[in-house]
């Protein structure tokens, strides 16, 4: 396959700065597309070219195939990177990239179908005996026979509709005796949001961990993992803070896990990169959650720990290469954090806080790494997902890399926002995180809006940096009144941390 010159990135902020800067340390000449709401974005002024594609909602722009197909056209770009979201996991914008006779960065439009259908995935993989969570794989609407699969199960077993989404159609089911009027519920609620009211029955794993494996195939048939990352710390079932490696993965259970993500890869013939997710129950056992086909937001942890360039490898890997390494080449390296600052307010539900970043500061030093798409003075558009950067640190050991991570935090300066910042701090501090010991429900069991009320928003300390200073101005000057004012504000960051 011919060498890629030119790549056009159908994506936006960050991830189309990532994709662009080790495109451009390759030599390749990069095509930025953006929507109204983007046109002074930095992506676009990072980019050899730029085209715009519409309208600021992303229905209008992003999400619109022909419009970058046609903008890949227009540019001469050879290929297309999806980035993630948007159209990234859309099979049919892998074939009509394909058919317009350019390269798709990722997998095959076939691997992509195969693994966006949860029911599909689960028939794939369980022919190469990757672990599942134990429940029916057909729809059941007969309550006798849900009692009798669920006590081969054992409870508490969970009732899924076929069709759902977003938690709806769903029931946890503790005992027997509750099993029919459950069922019932979830069937009657499936049928109404739905139009389908069949449903599943699976064993519910109550404290569960979230652990994903990093694959990457190329296109003769070898496929190797890049170990794993943990994404248990979540709120609104996204995730928010991710780690590699896991803290509690025994060597044995890596490889265990790693070889069922390579066999769960390889049922669905696949290659360039992709991450299969699996639950971890309490004792230890995994299964098979699903697969995301495409780049992870949390990709750069990965790439601290085995010194690897994903985005480039993704490129040789949709020009024909081989992949460089063999499994046994690769190895970990130190440990790394990574945490989402989004443009969210903690202490009302994580909502959304659009607005100017009227102070915009990163943090500095060895081992910090932001990935970001946005610098003082712009403004955040409420068209797209709230995230301002993802902050990666990068240490010897976890417990250094939890340090640097506060450090860092306490370094980053954002105003106009609220922002996660503050409650990533907390869970960097909070002794289940720290221990290792922590669930898909650290924000359900342990944090509620009160625990911030102690930190000072970056934009309060501004202020009190400033009062301090007028309370300095204001006093005559003699020995006694500077140490005053100084304590002021040391006390002042002191309750921050």
């Amino acid at each position: 396959m011919a060498k890629i010159k030119k790549l056009l990135v159908a994506n936006r902020g960050e991830i189309a700065l990532r994709i662009m800067r080790s495109a451009q340390e390759m030599g390749i000449k990069t095509v930025a597309v953006f929507s109204e709401a983007d046109r002074q974005a930095l992506h676009v002024r990072f980019a050899d070219e730029a085209i715009g594609i519409g309208p600021s909602p992303s229905a209008q722009s992003y999400l619109v195939m022909d419009k970058i197909i046609a903008a890949a056209k227009e540019t001469k770009a050879d290929a297309i990177h999806p980035g993630y979201g948007f159209l990234s996991e859309n099979e049919e914008f892998a074939r009509q990239v394909k058919k317009a006779g350019l390269i798709f960065i990722g997998p095959s439009a076939e691997s992509m179908e195969i693994m966006g259908s949860k029911l599909g995935a689960k028939a794939a993989v369980s022919k190469f005996n990757v672990p599942l969570v134990p429940g029916t794989a057909e729809p059941v609407t007969d309550p006798v026979v849900a009692k009798k699969i669920a006590k081969e199960i054992g409870y508490p077993v969970l009732i899924k509709a076929s069709a759902g989404g977003g938690g709806k159609g769903m029931r946890i089911v503790h005992r027997e005796d509750e099993l029919s009027e459950q069922m019932e519920r979830a069937i009657s609620e499936a049928t109404s949001a739905f139009g389908d009211g069949s449903v599943f029955i699976e064993k519910y794993v109550s404290e569960p961990r979230h652990i994903e494996f990093q694959i990457f195939g190329d296109q003769h048939g070898n496929v190797v993992h890049l170990f794993e990352r943990e994404c248990s710390i979540q709120r609104r079932h996204q995730k928010v803070v991710e780690e590699a490696p896991s803290s509690i993965l025994t060597p044995e259970l890596r490889k265990k896990m790693g070889e069922a993500a390579v066999n769960a890869a390889k049922a669905a013939q696949y290659y360039n990169a992709g991450t299969i997710e699996f639950i971890l129950d309490e004792k230890m056992n995994f299964y098979f959650l699903e697969m995301n086909t495409r780049l992870q937001v949390e990709h750069p942890v990965t790439e601290q720990i085995t010194g690897l360039d994903l985005v480039k490898l993704q490129i040789k890997v949709a020009e024909g290469e081989k992949l460089p390494f063999r499994q046994e080449d690769i190895a970990i390296h130190g440990h790394a954090i990574e945490v989402r600052v989004y443009a969210e307010d903690p202490s009302n539900n994580f909502l959304p806080d659009i607005g100017t970043l009227k102070t915009y500061r990163r943090p500095q030093g060895h081992g910090i790494r932001v990935d970001d798409g946005f610098e003082q003075g712009m403004t955040i558009p409420f068209y797209y997902d709230p995230m301002i950067a993802k902050m990666i640190c990068h240490d010897e050991t976890r417990e250094r890399a939890i340090d640097k991570t506060i450090r860092a935090i306490n370094e980053y300066e954002i105003t106009g926002v609220e922002t996660t910042l503050g409650f990533c701090r907390y869970v960097m501090q909070h002794q289940a995180f720290r221990s290792g010991n922590f669930s898909t429900k650290f924000v359900e069991q342990y944090f509620t809006p009160e625990v911030l009320q102690a930190h000072p928003s970056d934009e309060e300390e501004m202020i009190a940096g400033v009062l301090a200073t007028e309370l300095v101005k204001s006093v005559q000057p003699n020995p006694s009144s500077q140490p005053a004012a100084t304590q002021v504000a040391s006390s002042w960051k002191k309750n921050r941390t």
